[in-house]
């Protein structure tokens, strides 16, 4: 026993103590560490102290791009960003005089350089083997872009990114198609994904057109259309009025999923309204062959790159719509004076025909008659161009009341079934209950002329020609620019609410090119001798000064939608009693003074008022007229006066100075210029009459005869 013990005291005496259970009694050590190695799940380096890479693991391989067997021999700095590559190489010279434990952690912002040159962040840890014999250094690299918090700032950081980016885009450029060609490389760049569009609502809000796009399949290239109906992808976005997300096509009952998505391989998607202060305008959409791709950060980020779009949209629109305006008012100002000037030729041409007329020489002279009624003819027509050129530079006189859309397009209608190719079909779409509108009538009636004429030319072999009337609040955004001569009136007032009378046909329609200058006077694509290019100017003009606005939609082959936008009849208004009959007769021996800064005019007005048995005193300005009466001239029954007479006196004010020194002066003022028969409306008294410039004697006698009833 002494001896069996003995032994085993022997050997503890000088044998080292025995080892605790590991569990790993029986296995090889070495094997079991190196499987630790390969099978941690951080990215692990084993370093010498010149930084050469002793061992890498299959994390690390995969962290930055390389095989193991390349990480290998390399030095560590090759991992660094050549930014920070000189820093970090005195930082590790520091390190090896004094190596330490360095855990994760710290919150360092640390960055590695992969083999294809792209960075991550990262954290590390280092762990010194000096302490146990080894001249190593263990560097555990940590992808932080992994942490799902981290993750989710770098994802929305890009984001941001990406929306800075069409940012800049649309302030640096003007030109919409440029913006809507960025935003789907923007979208599938930002979200990875396969398929991205841009879908513009058309202006009758029947079809989306896709504007842009990115990897498109079949049947939805650029400029493809696609109706807007709840069972298309599109038409129920816009039914839904908020963000829709897919998460498999495979799976969707919503809506008709077209099969060219399912065979391109197309999984998920989601889509949001583009729209433009609460109304829907289009649509963003995107999609991806990944499933359940697309969740709260990515419809934000959709979100607010649709906002910043409108946005944009907005913008480039309202200065198009204003640059487009200012254009057509230095146009309207050149026409109105050129229409003054002229109205006061036709003045004088028309009346000298009328006065060559009725010479007992000519009077039984047929050719000479034949001429003469010719040239009359031909003054008519060029007082007509001239009421076009005034009515297209808004200085026309209107006499607005409340119309009824309703029965003014039925009656229209008639007029038109009767007069137009029998292969055209007039349809009329009034909604129910839909306001009166504030207008001229005959220039409105005039105004849907010109359009359903222009549209007749635009179907030679017919079509469909298609009224429509709604109410539709305030304007667009796009076409308030149109209105800039508008005066300011209560800011704290409500906005003037609408009625949008649209005129489609189903014909030849516009190009961008030609639908950029529609409203432009002598503009015209029909044959020599067909047209003046008056027709749409005048309908601008006529819109604008009733305070409203006009929009074109048209694409080449696909028809025209002209829409007059006109204000409702906000409160009853008393109706406008017929006028009585006026007596036309003109007293003989009328004492008339005649006041015109035109010599020429003033001779055939003088001939006019003689022939009418009148005995007329002649001024040519209003301080000759003033010093005729402080002479004794007088005393005068009519003042026929022009309104503008040159440099002095104008003839408003003048009428005021004479009815003061004789109150029962019946006032007659003429103008050439129906921007001043505006202004007189509104200042002169109700009892003062307003002729337009040119007129014939007849229309003399009758604006006499009832200025002189008024007076009695």
């Amino acid at each position: 026993m002494a001896e069996a013990t003995g032994k085993p005291q022997d050997a503890a005496a000088g044998a080292p103590p025995p080892r605790a259970a590991t569990g790993f009694e029986g296995f090889d050590e070495g094997s079991v560490f190196r499987s630790l190695f390969v099978a941690y799940p951080d990215s692990l380096l084993v370093v010498d102290r010149s930084g050469r890479i002793m061992l890498a693991n299959p994390s690390a391989a995969a962290l930055l791009g390389y095989a193991v067997d390349e990480l290998v021999g390399l030095d560590v700095d090759v991992l660094v960003p050549d930014s920070i590559r000189p820093r970090h190489a005195s930082y590790r010279e520091a390190y090896g005089h004094a190596p330490r434990s360095r855990p994760m952690g710290t919150h360092m912002e640390l960055v590695a350089k992969r083999k294809d040159g792209s960075e991550v962040m990262v954290e590390i840890a280092l762990s010194p083997l000096q302490s146990h014999g080894l001249p190593f250094v263990v560097a555990a690299i940590r992808d932080i872009g992994a942490y799902p918090r981290v993750k989710q700032a770098l994802q929305r950081a890009r984001y941001s990114e990406h929306l800075a980016q069409l940012g800049r885009l649309a302030v640096d450029t003007r030109d919409l198609q440029v913006v809507l060609e960025h935003v789907p490389a923007i979208i599938t760049t930002a979200l990875q994904a396969e398929v991205a569009m841009v879908w513009l609502l058309d202006g009758a809000r029947l079809e989306f057109r896709v504007a842009s796009g990115v990897g498109l399949v079949a049947e939805e290239e650029i400029g493809a259309r696609i109706a807007n109906r709840p069972d298309t992808p599109p038409g129920f976005v816009f039914s839904q009025g908020r963000p829709v997300v897919v998460q498999d096509y495979a799976r969707e009952d919503r809506f008709h999923v077209p099969p060219a998505y399912l065979d391109a391989g197309l999984v998920s998607a989601l889509a949001v309204p583009l729209s433009d202060r609460g109304r829907v305008i289009g649509m963003l959409s995107v999609r991806s062959k990944e499933s359940r791709r697309f969740g709260d950060e990515e419809v934000r980020f959709l979100e607010s790159l649709s906002s910043l779009l409108a946005t944009s949209l907005q913008r480039v629109q309202t200065e198009e719509a204003l640059n487009h305006s200012q254009r057509l008012e230095s146009v309207g100002q050149l026409t109105g004076g050129i229409a003054h000037d002229f109205n006061n030729l036709l003045t004088v041409i028309q009346g000298n025909l009328q006065v060559l007329e009725e010479l007992p020489v000519l009077a039984q002279d047929a050719y000479a008659q034949q001429l003469l009624a010719a040239a009359a003819r031909a003054t008519r027509r060029g007082a007509e161009l001239t009421g076009k050129l005034l009515a297209f530079s808004r200085r026309q006189v209107l006499q607005p009341s409340a119309v009824d859309t309703r029965a003014l397009l039925h009656s229209l209608a008639d007029m038109l079934r009767r007069t137009l190719d029998q292969r055209i079909r007039i349809e009329i779409d009034t909604a129910a209950g839909c306001p009166p509108v504030v207008a001229d009538p005959g220039q409105l009636e005039s105004a849907l002329l010109n359009i359903a004429i222009n549209a007749r030319d635009a179907m030679p072999e017919g079509g469909t020609l298609r009224f429509r009337t709604e109410p539709c609040g305030p304007l667009p955004a796009a076409l308030r620019g149109q209105r800039n001569n508008e005066p300011q009136g209560d800011a704290s007032a409500a906005p003037a609410r609408f009625v949008a009378i649209s005129i489609a046909d189903s014909g030849t329609g516009m190009s961008e090119e030609v639908k950029e200058r529609a409203f432009e006077p002598f503009f015209t694509t029909k044959e020599a001798g067909r047209g003046t290019g008056l027709g749409l100017s005048t309908v601008y003009g006529f819109v604008n000064q009733s305070r409203g606005a006009v929009a074109i939609d048209s694409k080449a082959g696909q028809g025209t939608t002209v829409t007059l936008y006109l204000p409702q009849q906000e409160e009853a208004r008393p109706a406008v009693m017929a006028e009585e009959p006026t007596d036309e007769t003109i007293p003989a021996g009328l004492r008339v003074m005649l006041v015109e800064d035109d010599a020429e005019v003033r001779k055939v007005v003088h001939t006019f008022l003689s022939t009418l048995g009148c005995e007329v005193f002649t001024a040519a300005t209003a301080e000759q007229a003033l010093s005729a009466l402080d002479a004794g001239a007088g005393p005068f029954d009519l003042l026929l006066s022009d309104i503008a007479l040159g440099a002095g006196m104008r003839g408003t004010r003048l009428a005021a100075e004479i009815q003061q020194r004789l109150p029962q002066l019946a006032v007659l003022l003429m103008s050439g210029f129906s921007s001043e028969l505006l202004d007189a409306d509104r200042e002169v008294p109700q009892g003062w009459e307003l002729l337009r410039k040119p007129y014939t004697r007849s229309e003399l006698t009758r604006a006499m005869a009832r200025v002189l009833a008024g007076r009695a």
